[in-house]
C-alpha cells in the first residue's frame, strides 16, 4: 500500500491514495497507521477517493470528483479537517489531480472550495458558516452554560460548530491549559453528544490571538483549522465585530503551535483559511502493519 505524509502548520497525516475506494481500512489500522512509535505516524489520516467511488460523497461527485474520508488519530471518524483539506489539496496538486487555481474537495461536512496558489504558495479553504451559539443569558443564547475544566481551573466556553464541534475558552495564559495529555472536562456532556475539540486562546494584538489545542480522537496537536476557524469567530465576536452585521470583512491572525493561519469571516458567513500545506515524505507501507 503506498503512502504520504503531509502537514499544515504542524498538523500531521498519514495519506492513504485509494482512488476507487477499494481499501478496507478499520479503525485499528487507521490508529495503527497514525501510531507515533509503532507505525507512520500522524493527527489524522486521510484516504484520498473519488467521490463518486464512496457511499457517503456519492450524492456530491457532480461537484467534487474528490472526497477526503478523513479519520482522527484514534480512528475515529470525523466530519471535516481544515489542515487535512489543505494537505489534500497540496496531495491532489502533487499527483497531477488537480492544478493552481479553484478546487472543490467533497468532506463528510459538505463540499469546500480550495484555492491552490501558483508555484506552491499558500491555500485557502472556503470553511462554510460558523454556527455559533450566543453565551448563556444572551439573546439567542443556548442556555446551555458551558464550561471546560483542567486541573486547576473552569472556565465558561463558546459553542461554536465548523462542520466538527469546537468548545472555545478564553483564558489569561495558555499554560494554565496544562499538559492537555487527557481530555479537558466538558460540562454538561449533553452539549456535544459526539465528542468536542478545546480550543484554549489568548489575544496576542488587535485581531491577532493564539491557541492551543485538545482534538478529540488524537489529543492535543499542533494546529486545527477548524478550531482556528471557531476561534476566530468567537473572538472577533468578543471584540464587538460580526460581518453578516456589519457587512465587513474582518480578518485575524491566529497562530498554532506549529505556525501562524489568517482566517478571514465575509459578510455572507463564509469563513476562509488561507496557509501552508507540505508533502514532506513517500513509500510503501509494510503488509505486517496492516495485519
Amino acid at each position: 500500500m503506498p503512502f504520504l505524509k503531509g502537514h499544515g502548520t504542524e498538523n500531521d497525516f498519514v495519506i492513504i491514495p485509494d482512488p476507487d475506494g477499494l481499501l478496507d481500512l478499520p479503525p485499528e489500522t487507521v490508529a495503527r497507521l497514525c501510531d507515533r512509535r509503532a507505525g507512520i505516524g500522524g493527527d489524522g489520516l486521510l484516504r484520498v477517493v473519488r467521490s463518486a467511488a464512496h457511499p457517503e460523497a456519492a450524492s456530491m461527485a457532480a461537484e467534487a470528483e474528490w472526497f477526503m474520508d478523513y479519520r482522527n488519530g484514534d480512528g475515529s471518524v470525523a466530519e471535516m479537517c481544515g489542515n487535512g483539506t489543505r494537505v489534500f489539496a497540496r496531495y491532489l496538486e502533487r499527483a497531477g489531480l488537480a492544478g493552481s487555481g479553484e478546487l472543490p474537495v467533497a468532506t463528510r461536512a459538505g463540499v469546500r472550495r480550495v484555492h491552490i496558489a501558483e508555484d506552491g504558495g499558500d491555500i485557502t479553504v472556503g470553511m462554510g458558516a460558523a454556527e455559533l451559539a450566543a453565551p448563556a443569558g444572551e439573546a439567542g443564547g443556548d442556555g446551555s452554560g458551558i464550561t471546560v475544566s483542567v486541573p486547576g481551573h473552569t472556565w465558561p466556553a463558546r459553542k461554536v460548530g465548523m462542520g466538527n464541534p469546537h468548545a472555545v475558552v478564553f483564558v489569561p495564559d495558555l499554560a494554565e491549559a496544562g499538559t492537555l495529555q487527557e481530555a479537558p472536562q466538558v460540562l454538561p456532556a449533553a452539549a456535544y453528544p459526539d465528542g468536542v475539540n478545546v480550543e484554549f486562546v489568548v489575544a496576542r494584538g488587535p485581531r491577532h490571538v493564539a491557541l492551543r489545542v485538545h482534538e478529540r480522537g488524537a489529543g492535543e496537536t499542533r494546529s486545527c483549522g477548524t478550531g482556528a476557524c471557531a476561534v476566530m469567530v468567537a473572538a472577533a465576536r468578543r471584540d464587538g465585530a460580526d460581518p453578516r452585521r456589519d457587512g465587513v470583512a474582518v480578518t485575524y491572525t491566529v497562530e498554532v503551535p506549529g505556525g501562524r493561519l489568517e482566517i478571514t469571516e465575509r459578510p455572507d458567513g463564509e469563513i476562509e483559511m488561507a496557509g501552508p500545506a507540505e508533502i514532506v515524505a513517500s513509500g510503501a507501507i509494510d503488509p505486517a502493519l496492516l495485519s
